[in-house]
């Protein structure tokens, strides 16, 4: 991995499985099983999004299973039988999808997951057409990056920036993405702002400062 990956395009997944509005619960269910996913994009016309189904859409059908003979149990339950009549894509999907855009942050993309709860969000264009998926895993592979590589763009892009003329060199080091700082500047008041950007490169895990000023401050 070369360059920092900061947008969802970056990392998505390009071959996208996904089914259109008549697709079948069998087949649905099949096409997951197969593909080792937990939610399909259902996509109408030429590709535009307009739902995901997941596994937690199809599971009112197998809760319907155990019947309850008490009446009052069963009208709580009309919902779940109501869900459990669905037999295509488009009767058992949640619309509108939750999606991101590819030029998206992968912060804005995590975010999203966490506030909606989801594991994976299609990613579309403009016009709302898929171009991939991006799921949590995809989302983590940012911390795959090599050492040296994360090394090179705090060096180049924060330390060298920041901190043209140290009064001592400031030395960076990266082992298992912690990135550790250390040195002597003369302006303070940058070190705060040269952890806070080093924390923001993707795949820094942690960053350990051993910055300080000079002794007449």
């Amino acid at each position: 991995m070369t360059g920092s990956p900061r947008r969802v395009e970056d990392v998505m997944t390009r071959a996208v499985v996904a089914v259109g509005r008549d697709a079948p619960f069998k087949d649905i269910v099949g096409l997951m099983d197969r593909w080792k996913v937990s939610a399909l994009p259902v996509l109408e016309g030429e590709g535009r999004v307009v739902g995901v189904v997941s596994e937690a859409d199809l599971l009112p059908k197998e809760a319907v299973r155990e019947s309850d003979p008490d009446r009052y149990a069963q009208a709580r339950r009309l919902p779940e039988a109501a869900g459990a009549q669905a037999m295509t894509a488009g009767e058992l999907m949640s619309s509108p999808a939750i999606t991101v855009h590819p030029g998206s942050s992968l912060a804005q993309a995590a975010r999203i997951m966490a506030q909606r709860r989801v594991k994976r969000l299609p990613v579309v264009n403009d016009e709302g057409m898929l171009e991939g998926v991006v799921s949590r895993a995809d989302l983590l592979k940012v911390f795959l990056r090599p050492d040296n590589d994360i090394a090179d763009e705090v060096r180049r892009d924060i330390v060298d920036v920041l901190f043209p003329a140290p009064v001592e060199p400031v030395h960076v080091m990266v082992t298992e993405g912690v990135v550790t700082l250390t040195g002597k500047v003369g302006d303070t008041a940058l070190i705060p702002v040269a952890l806070r950007l080093a924390h923001a490169v993707e795949g820094v895990v942690d960053v350990d400062s051993h910055l300080s000023g000079t002794d007449w401050e």
